[in-house]
């Protein structure tokens, strides 16, 4: 009986830990359904509003600039406590901003109702990165599934976008609501799985001891944060303009610029699983900075090939900025072992939003030329975010210091996968 005791424990552990992972990442895809549906209904603004190339794009700054600067803080906020309620409550402000958004003529409260949304999406994720870093025992395929959810969620706001407003009107906005609602139910059971030890036998969480705070490696945290910098403002550049500049280059009207966005939203989602599975056989940083050499010539290929051949390039572009999205959680939490909710918080939601803070200047680049010579400038950021990670180290991973309700498994489980 003693031998059997801990196979049971493992069997018994490994589906809730697996329940909870497959939870947060839907959740997750919920709440970026908000971020991606900002860039989707930039065509429609324009179109039942006549707004310019700059006045659309202050609707992507509006998104992006509180949910920059809030990020950080939040993460903050969740070193010292956590704050497990933040994920279903900032799910439902960041639908509700978005469901908001057209209503009315106004520009101001447009641009009210899509920064309320852009809190929303900054309360979510560095609490999120926090729960999914424990859920998933710091393991990179995990987190790449976790961070799947919020690709997918990218993916599919586009054509939740189009069959809603397309059909009916910045009207019909309020319906884009519903996967908030969605969003918020699903993550309280994966909160009660990761809460309650993850299936443990006893139905009690596991408590962390008292732990001597890990060595930070900050000068390379910063490095990796300006590379996530330049990597935000050529993915925000290319998803507010790619379905426009699409539209005019295909002369499909707009069912191109909807498709281009699909493209660039479904290409993420296979390159963040694809960095996932790299990293279990190469280091991170190698693979992000390779991604990044690569991406430069995809982007040029966006903006300077006309014609169908441009959705092969947006494709690569996409695949290239996001092979590195999950890495650079991880790699960002392990060099901040003692602060991962700020290293998630800033990686994980500051890549798709501080971004929108260039967009203007993009837009008005537009405004003064086209959209194709506005779009030439992007193909220097992932050469800069490829020089920001040339020379950084590969730490150990590890989870480090966990806050004081972070389960932790047995030690018959640890050397277990996810």
């Amino acid at each position: 009986m003693p031998t059997n005791k801990p196979q049971n424990l493992r069997t018994s552990t490994r589906p809730p830990r697996n329940r909870a992972i497959t939870l947060l990442a839907v959740g997750h895809a919920c709440v970026d359904v908000y971020q991606g549906a900002v860039a989707a209904l930039v065509p429609f603004f324009v179109a039942e509003r006549a707004y310019t190339y700059a006045a659309a794009s202050g609707i992507v700054l509006a998104a992006s600039l509180l949910s920059s600067v809030a990020q950080p803080l939040f993460g903050a906020l969740t070193d010292r406590k956590p704050l497990p309620w933040l994920l279903p409550v900032s799910t439902l402000v960041g639908g509700l901003g978005i469901a908001l958004s057209g209503l009315g003529d106004s520009y101001a409260l447009t641009l009210f109702f899509v920064a309320v949304s852009g809190l929303g999406v900054a309360a979510y994720h560095p609490e999120s990165a926090r729960i999914a870093r424990t859920a998933s025992r710091g393991g990179h395929t995990a987190m790449s599934w976790f961070s799947l959810g919020g690709n997918l969620g990218f993916a599919f706001s586009p054509a939740l976008v189009a069959l809603v407003v397309g059909l009916g009107g910045l009207t019909m906005s309020p319906l884009l609501l519903l996967p908030a609602l969605a969003g918020s139910v699903l993550c309280l059971p994966a909160l009660r799985i990761v809460q309650h030890g993850q299936g443990t036998p006893s139905g009690t969480a596991h408590r962390t001891p008292a732990l001597t705070p890990a060595t930070e490696d900050r000068r390379s945290f910063l490095r990796l944060t300006l590379g996530v910098i330049c990597r935000s403002v050529v993915f925000i550049g290319l998803s507010t303009f790619i379905s426009l500049h699409m539209a005019q280059s295909t002369g499909w009207g707009p069912t191109a610029g909807t498709a281009a966005l699909v493209v660039l939203y479904f290409g993420g989602a296979i390159g963040t699983v694809l960095g996932g599975r790299l990293a279990e056989r190469w280091d991170r940083v190698t693979i992000i900075r390779r991604s990044y050499l690569l991406t430069v010539l995809a982007v040029a290929g966006v903006a300077l090939t006309p014609g169908p051949l441009g959705y092969l390039f947006v494709a690569l572009a996409s695949a290239g900025l996001y092979v590195p999205f999950s890495l650079q959680v991880t790699l960002a939490q392990d060099y901040l072992p003692n602060h991962v909710g700020t290293a998630g918080g800033i990686t994980l939601g500051l890549t798709v939003s501080v971004g929108g803070i260039v967009a203007p200047a993009i837009g008005l680049l537009a405004d003064a030329t086209n959209l194709r010579t506005a779009l030439i400038p992007l193909v220097a950021m992932p050469a800069l975010s490829w020089l920001a990670f040339r020379g950084l180290p590969e730490p150990a991973a590890t989870i480090g210091p966990a806050c004081p309700t972070t389960p932790v498994e047995p030690p018959s489980e640890k050397a277990e996968s996810p």
